[in-house]
């Protein structure tokens, strides 16, 4: 279920955060405050929107674009990374809002924004209607000549400003970064792993990766890893959550935690579906709680499984799925 920000203790203090180099932080409102975001990037007189989060995510942005004084026909792209919902549920009805807008969107997730009839009924079945539809609404499609699928390795232009997609399915295999020339800073979707601000300390983020289901892919995700650091990038953009900085360690540690959990899945006696989600839940949560314990977290473990908990659940499901 989604955040209620018209309950007044929920609203952030500010809809959004200026992160430099004209790129603002917008919260996305889903599930919790600072678990999804979404970014507004402003070059000359455009402006891009990069992932939509879900409806509800739609009028923060709407009134972001207010509060900046930005009119919804200075949109040129609305980017999302992939088609799962927390990052393009939103889509549909965002671009009902900015006539000029073009939909960037990989060439696999392409079919998906047009026609979100499969994407909706999937979703749908996980989740219940009464779920899904109190999350994400019925998906709204976006013509077909509003949409772009850019080829890995092409270079779109945003008021001058250069922005490159990058093909890194793993994730997903409708999955792109944009790596933007400007901030020397790359959006890396669900790629580059999650990192959560209640676990960032002096010892700097805590990243994880996300195994989620169902194209779960260990070697595509090592390369693409690899493949977004082979821009030398600055910083990454998280939608789950925020600017990181200081790459390459944190490159090297999602690398050792792919291989452990592979180790972890390919350790589980249980049968496969709910009793393997069950035992795998398990063993990943001892895993990073034992990683938050080196990492010098100051949270109780009741508040770090409270964070984890979810993400925990969906790495499990997704490693049951790969594992067969």
């Amino acid at each position: 279920m989604t955040v209620d920000y018209l309950d007044p203790t929920l609203v952030p203090k500010n809809l959004s955060t200026d992160l430099g180099n004209g790129i603002t932080l917008i919260d996305t409102a889903f599930q919790r405050p600072q678990m999804a975001a979404c970014y507004l990037m402003e070059q000359g007189d455009e402006v891009a929107i990069i992932e939509t989060g879900t409806k509800d995510t739609v009028p923060l942005i709407l009134e972001v674009l207010a509060q900046k004084q930005i009119s919804a026909t200075q949109v040129k792209y609305v980017i999302v990374t992939h088609v799962h919902l927390d990052h393009a549920g939103g889509a549909g009805l965002l671009m009902d809002a900015l006539p000029n807008a073009t939909l960037i969107v990989h060439p696999k997730g392409q079919r998906h924004m047009v026609d979100p009839s499969k994407l909706q009924a999937g979703a749908t079945a996980v989740y219940g209607e009464e779920e899904f539809n109190k999350t994400y609404g019925d998906l709204i499609a976006i013509a077909e000549d509003r949409t772009h699928a850019p080829k890995d390795g092409e270079t779109l232009k945003l008021g001058g400003r250069a922005l490159t997609f990058i093909d890194t399915p793993w994730h997903a295999r409708h999955h792109f970064c944009v790596y933007d020339e400007l901030s020397k800073g790359i959006f890396t979707g669900d790629t580059f792993g999650l990192a959560y601000q209640e676990l960032t300390n002096e010892n700097g983020p805590f990243i994880f990766p996300t195994t989620t289901p169902v194209q779960f892919d260990p070697e595509a995700l090592k390369t693409s890893i690899k493949k977004i650091m082979s821009f030398n990038p600055e910083s990454a953009y998280l939608t789950h959550y925020g600017k990181i900085q200081n790459l390459a360690p944190l490159a090297d540690a999602l690398d050792i935690q792919v291989d452990a959990l592979v180790d972890i899945a390919q350790s589980s006696d249980a049968s496969p579906g709910e009793d393997r989600v069950k035992d795998l839940s398990v063993k990943i949560m001892d895993y990073l709680l034992n990683r938050l314990e080196l990492h010098d977290c100051q949270l109780s473990v009741a508040e770090q499984i409270k964070v984890l908990q979810s993400d925990v659940v969906l790495n499990a499901q997704g490693l049951d799925v790969w594992l067969g």
